[in-house]
């Protein structure tokens, strides 16, 4: 496989997307002089380019692309060159609106954005196929070229016609048999049985609710759908320069796509992140992320996006303080990423972007921006030959799988206020705060060698998926699971109990007799080791050999049990406050081996051990000290470290 890495030796990437089109030839210099003083190596350019490109069909305008490779190549910096599909030109709209796509209602998605193309479209594949074709004929041997990155964000739904053809086909290749899809979707009910392939639509609007089945179908098609998009332009750059990695980025825990699936195809998984500064929990949400792409990777990622001070998309954007950009990018690099970009190298001054910021801000080269940009960069380089190709380990895996979240978003649901991702979120800041580092895993990942295996909420697993987890903890691991876990199959059909009879079995218990969802801001009382609050939902369960460790007081379900423990295996049928989950999973960790990074160590400081370097980082908004065993060397100060360790607000340490 193609590595991030050249033939140099190890080093981080670093730079971001470099828009040259939107500017004067005459400033191309400027921004390389800048470039080499902030530590710039890669710069990722091309990506909304297609109408540079081709300015009318078939047209190819690639001199300027030329001169800019060279330039960039003449000062050593490396190029991830994109391929601008991501933003069909304008004539492509005009000449063709069979290739915009069209919403549940049948309404238009028009051009004048981006992303504006429909991912079954055979005439927008074609034209991404023959753009794609010459930059890979006309710049695969340039020496600059060090990494192909396809599209971008993929994020495109569409209900058109096109599209209900190719949904289709997809389905035939599923089920073979028409039977075979109405049993998988119930169509039994409200008389929706198909007699033949051609009645089937994809869930546009209808008068009531959507059969859920055909939606997660739909769900799992259309990332399948954009992963063809993918595939095809990957195999096009890769049969042409096989040695060079291919790429493209995901949005951090978008529901489009998933994740794993499309990791397996890319040589590189990069990501964008963007936490919000005013989020005081965003350091948390920031390793989240980090956490699940290098899951996803197997081993060192790319941070391909991330804001060098405000961004332009939330209703407030507020620009990060001196040394926040500074502690995410090296946060990033503590949990596995070999490369640090930011979206985009110089601030646009027209456009839906200008707000946005970049790493030449509008303040220019003596804005503060930049002189942070400069330090990160230096700073980056200094690792570079300690840290880049090395791993992170981890004995905690947190299952998260797209297909569970999808069935979970159905809209005739039990409860609107149960958001996945902020209940996997809240599991991982619980492990986070306990200053355990945690893996991600998909439910029918080789578990064996995690300690521990978290479930925060899986509401659908495959057989497959349920026999691993009865083997996880057969086989001497550790697993806690979160509330109305397994209660349905890989169709979206309700298993008999309320919960997999295999999964009943582990956690002790006879029955789910009722799911007991609790109303927006309602919580309920727990007693047990401790005096807590749960959140968003509740269960009526019946143990059978499990060991009641907390049970509900008040209401209807008082006496009943909360918290349940079948020797390793625990079941917690409601979502604890923070702090109550947060002792929970400490206790349950130290009890199956799983031990923090750093024993002894302040409320905000993360700690997270990558290769033989241990990185401290200071999230608590103030200074802090840090007492620490034995002898160090701070790499980024060549400093010596003994007993402890002073980190201003925002500061980072990396001790060797």
């Amino acid at each position: 496989m193609p590595s991030l890495n050249d033939a140099t030796g190890p080093r981080i990437l670093f730079g971001g997307d470099y828009n040259p089109e939107q500017w004067p030839e005459e400033t191309w210099p400027e921004d390389v002089r800048l470039m080499k003083q902030a530590g710039v190596n890669s710069v990722t350019v091309g990506v909304f380019s297609w109408a540079r490109m081709e300015p009318r069909p078939g047209e190819r305008d690639f001199g300027w692309l030329d001169r800019l490779m060279d330039l960039l190549h003449q000062h050593g910096i490396g190029v991830v060159l994109a391929t601008p599909t991501a933003s069909p030109p304008a004539w492509m709209g005009s000449l063709h609106p069979e290739t915009l796509p069209r919403g549940e209602d049948g309404s238009v998605v028009w051009y004048g954005s981006r992303q504006h193309f429909c991912p079954s479209s055979p005439v927008y594949r074609t034209y991404a196929a023959a753009i794609t074709e010459d930059l890979a004929a006309r710049y695969g041997d340039h020496p600059a070229l060090h990494m192909w990155h396809i599209n971008n964000e993929y994020c495109t739904f569409c209900w058109c016609d096109e599209t209900a053809r190719h949904f289709r086909r997809w389905l035939r290749h599923r089920y073979t048999t028409i039977d075979a899809l109405n049993e998988a979707w119930g169509t039994a009910f409200w008389s929706q049985r198909y007699d033949t392939w051609d009645r089937i639509i994809p869930p546009r609007k209808a008068q009531y609710l959507r059969n859920p089945a055909c939606t997660l179908d739909f769900r799992r098609f259309t990332s399948d759908a954009l992963l063809e998009c993918f595939t095809a332009e990957r195999d096009i750059v890769a049969a042409r320069t096989p040695h060079i990695p291919v790429t493209t980025n995901f949005m951090p825990f978008w529901t489009g796509q998933d994740a794993w699936r499309w990791a397996q195809e890319e040589d590189v998984v990069s990501v964008d992140v963007y936490p919000d500064p005013t989020d005081p929990h965003a350091g948390q949400y920031g390793a989240m992320i980090q956490d699940m792409t290098r899951s996803q990777a197997r081993g060192p990622w790319m941070v391909m996006e991330q804001a060098a001070g405000a961004v332009n998309f939330r209703s407030v954007n507020v620009p990060k303080p001196r040394g926040l950009g500074r502690l995410w990018s090296l946060q990033s690099v503590a949990r596995g990423a070999d490369a640090v970009c930011h979206f985009q190298w110089r601030q646009s001054r027209q456009g839906a972007e200008k707000f946005h910021s970049a790493m030449v801000s509008h303040a220019g080269e003596h804005g503060r921006t930049y002189q942070e940009i400069r330090r990160i960069g230096a700073e980056l380089s200094r690792l570079g030959e300690r840290v880049a190709g090395t791993h992170v380990t981890s004995e905690v895996a947190i299952l998260h799988d797209w297909h569970s979240w999808w069935a979970d978003e159905q809209e005739g649901r039990l409860s609107a206020e149960v958001h996945y991702p902020a209940v996997v979120r809240a599991w991982h800041r619980a492990l986070w705060e306990a200053g355990v580092t945690t893996d991600f895993a998909h439910p029918e990942h080789d578990l064996s060698r995690y300690r521990l295996v978290v479930v925060p909420h899986l509401y659908l697993l495959s057989d497959t998926a349920v026999d691993n987890l009865v083997a996880c903890v057969r086989g001497g691991g550790t697993l806690v699971s979160g509330f109305m876990t397994g209660a349905a199959d890989h169709d979206d059909r309700i298993r008999p109990g309320g919960m997999d009879e295999r999964l009943r079995d582990l956690f002790g218990i006879r029955l789910v007799h009722e799911w007991w969802p609790l109303p927006a801001g309602e919580k309920v009382t727990c007693d047990g080791l401790q005096t807590f609050r749960g959140t968003l939902w509740a269960e009526e369960l019946e143990p059978s050999t499990a060991e009641t460790v907390a049970t509900y007081r008040g209401g209807e379900l008082t006496g009943m049990p909360a918290v349940l423990r079948n020797g390793r295996a625990w079941y917690v049928s409601t979502l604890p406050e923070p702090a109550a989950l947060g002792a929970l999973l400490a206790r349950v960790a130290d009890e199956a081996g799983a031990r923090p990074v750093l024993e002894d160590r302040p409320p905000g400081l993360e700690a997270v051990r990558r290769g033989d370097l241990l990185f401290l980082l200071n999230h608590t908004g103030g200074p802090l000290t840090v007492t620490l065993p034995g002898r160090h060397q701070d790499v980024l100060t060549g400093s010596r470290v003994d007993g402890s360790v002073h980190l201003e607000r925002h500061g980072v340490a990396v001790l060797a």
